[in-house]
């Protein structure tokens, strides 16, 4: 009498990538893969910089020449007070492309299709940083540009104009974080639009960003003073040695603005890379 086998199922174990394929040159490897995939998609649509390119150029000319005359800025003209404001504005605007993108990806099933290479998880995302970190880059070089056009000059030396320069990046590289954040929690590509111009919105038109907080109202004024789009862009128009907006409370980041900047941008960094990281894991994870 012979027993018969039945051969028993194979339980396949899910394969962690980040384990089986650990270092810094994987991570390297994968996360610029992932950055020219991105890059590629710009090649493709051009169409995809028009909010870093000509938006910012339309905002500059418009505010100038349209809005420039009827403004008055103590201790140096309306130009020069302008372009730190804009670069703010943009670089907050640009959270909503990453966002977007991330958004589409996730609710298309791309990132599902990524989770079956053997690539490190977080790469996704630092490929998606890096993409869009050039085209911030880009937005910066633009309106920088386009400032000298219209009259914008600095008035500082070249160490002042880098510090300046540095922390346009890092406050864009907060934004992509954040845009990242809300990519990965919202339910569609649709909501995105709405949930940045809630954020967004309202930061930047309620700052000094384009007008003197003198001419607002008391309560306005001191929300305009504790805003890190105020304190940021009185930092960057400092370094560049641009005119400042007259400062009608006297709270400690308005006062001390470089100093505050830079802490405001580690604080969306530090709050931002690691949540990123987290949601996209539980996002992502079966």
């Amino acid at each position: 009498m012979t027993a018969l086998l039945t051969p028993s199922a194979v339980v396949r174990q899910p394969v962690d990538h980040d384990t089986e394929r650990g270092g810094l040159r994987a991570m390297l490897a994968d996360t610029l893969v992932f950055t020219r995939r991105n890059l590629e998609h710009i090649r493709q649509i051009p169409d995809m910089l028009l909010d870093v390119t000509v938006q910012p150029l339309m905002f500059v000319l418009l505010f100038a020449y349209v809005f420039g005359g009827a403004i008055n800025v103590q201790g140096g003209n309306y130009r020069e007070y302008l372009i730190g404001g804009i670069l703010i504005q943009s670089l907050s605007f640009g959270m909503m492309g990453p966002a977007t993108a991330i958004a589409t990806d996730l609710t298309e099933g791309v990132i599902d299709r990524f989770r079956s290479l053997p690539a490190i998880r977080s790469a996704y995302l630092l490929g998606h940083y890096l993409a869009e970190l050039a085209g911030m880059v880009l937005s910066i070089v633009v309106l920088l540009g386009t400032g000298l056009i219209v009259g914008w000059r600095t008035h500082t030396d070249i160490w002042h104009i880098g510090e300046a320069i540095l922390l346009l990046l890092v406050f864009a590289s907060g934004m992509i974080w954040l845009g990242t954040v809300i990519g990965i929690i919202v339910r569609s590509p649709d909501a995105v639009m709405g949930v940045g111009f809630v954020i967004v919105f309202p930061l930047t038109f309620l700052s000094s960003a384009f007008v003197p907080i003198v001419s607002m109202p008391n309560v306005l004024q001191w929300f305009a003073s504790w805003n890190p789009v105020t304190i940021i862009v009185a930092a960057v128009r400092q370094l560049f040695g641009n005119p400042l907006a007259p400062i009608t409370k006297h709270v400690w980041p308005i006062d001390h603005p470089v100093v505050a900047a830079w802490g405001y941008c580690l604080i969306i960094l530090v709050i931002t890379v690691p949540l990123a990281l987290h949601r996209y894991r539980l996002r992502t994870s079966d």
